[in-house]
């Protein structure tokens, strides 16, 4: 039996050069339980509702991937008609960012509107989350936060993120007064 010389690496097989590859990285195990990994860490951050893009500016030109901006967004509010929150809050660009990697900074600030007849279809707690944004991979959610102010007949909304360690005290607020002739309904 004669055994087989291959002098150079280019004459190897696919597959053997494979072998070799595998045998020389003894991270890949580590690397492939990572991949197999990630569509459940993503899968909750990409599920989030967003809010409904109005406009962004560029604040900071990227060379590889999007530019940071400030983007706006309008959530209308579930549980009162003829109400919609604007919030504007700065958008991380660059790879991380195109890659939904980069953590957004902790800064917004919210305006609420009346943008039609005010309806409440069933009662009110006192106060309620009414939107939640993730703005980082896992750790970071922007907050929206309704307070019902009884007694001026006003519905007040808080906008703040947090952190699952430790949150921003960063915060806007805004304010929406319902005609006296529509009381607010509360839990």
């Amino acid at each position: 039996m004669q055994s087989l010389q291959i002098e150079s690496p280019v004459e190897l097989p696919l597959a053997l050069r494979l072998i070799r590859l595998r045998a020389s990285l003894p991270w890949m195990p580590a690397m492939r339980r990572c991949l197999i990994a990630l569509p459940f860490v993503l899968l909750p951050a990409l599920a989030c509702a967003e809010g409904e893009r109005i406009g962004a500016v560029d604040t900071v030109f990227k060379l590889i991937g999007p530019d940071h901006k400030i983007v706006v967004e309008a959530y209308d509010d579930p549980a009162v008609e003829g109400v919609t929150c604007y919030v504007s809050r700065a958008k991380t660009g660059g790879v991380k960012g195109a890659l939904g990697l980069a953590e957004d900074k902790s800064e917004a600030s919210i305006a609420c509107r009346q943008v039609g007849p005010i309806r409440v279809a069933k009662p009110l707690p006192r106060q309620d989350e009414v939107f939640n944004e993730r703005i980082s991979l896992v750790f970071k959610k922007l907050r929206i936060v309704r307070m019902v102010d009884a007694k001026r007949n006003t519905l007040v909304y808080l906008t703040y993120s947090d952190r699952l360690i430790e949150g921003s005290p960063q915060n806007s607020v805004t304010a929406v007064p319902v005609d006296r002739a529509t009381p607010i309904p509360l839990k």
